[in-house]
């Protein structure tokens, strides 16, 4: 079973997300802000993480870096989620290292064929 977490600290958006990835038989975890999900990160080593960037604490700039700098989620796939929709910030995130950079409001459609696509 793929795992997946969701970092995210709006909650309608991580409803329908969970919701969608348990649908299509995703392990599910779900992190508020940056600090969180790099413990679960750690603890569960998803083959994929949603992030936001602009979070409480910890944000979704931050948590890319931590998260690629660690050798046990070097297979992590990272796919920004974000209202950030400035080319500057696409470019930032990309350049981080994120595997993809989809603007808000998105395609729960789209992102699950994204995701599907990465992790193929």
């Amino acid at each position: 079973m793929k795992k997946i977490l969701i970092v995210d600290d709006e909650p309608n958006i991580v409803m329908s997300l969970e919701y969608t990835f348990k649908k299509k038989n995703f392990e599910v975890f779900i992190a508020r802000d940056g600090g969180e999900a790099l413990q679960i990160a750690k603890d569960n080593i998803p083959d994929v993480v949603l992030l936001d960037i602009m979070m409480p604490n910890v944000d979704g700039y931050e948590t890319l870096k931590k998260i690629k700098s660690n050798p046990s989620l070097k297979n992590t796939k990272v796919v920004f989620l974000s209202a950030k929709n400035k080319v500057a910030d696409i470019e930032k995130g990309l350049k981080l290292g994120a595997d993809k950079y989809l603007t808000k409001p998105f395609s729960v459609k789209k992102l699950v064929i994204e995701i599907e696509e990465l992790l193929n």
